[in-house]
């Protein structure tokens, strides 16, 4: 019996920004429109989030296609 494992990586055609959102999306199957927004109203709380979408701009490989 095989898995299939998706990878967290940043997909080229769909970035808007620096394609973390896009990528996720990917990941958790939802619609990157959704993620980015799930973001930007997580922006309102305080917190680290500017901070962790620049760490995993840095440690998200791009997908290559």
């Amino acid at each position: 019996m095989t898995t299939s494992t998706k990878s967290l990586t940043r997909p080229r055609g769909r970035r808007v920004f620096g394609g973390v959102c896009a990528g996720l999306a990917d990941r958790l199957g939802w619609k990157p429109r959704n993620v980015r927004l799930l973001f930007v109203l997580s922006c309102l709380l305080p917190g680290p989030q500017v901070l962790l979408y620049i760490v995993l701009w840095i440690i998200m490989p791009d997908r290559g296609h």
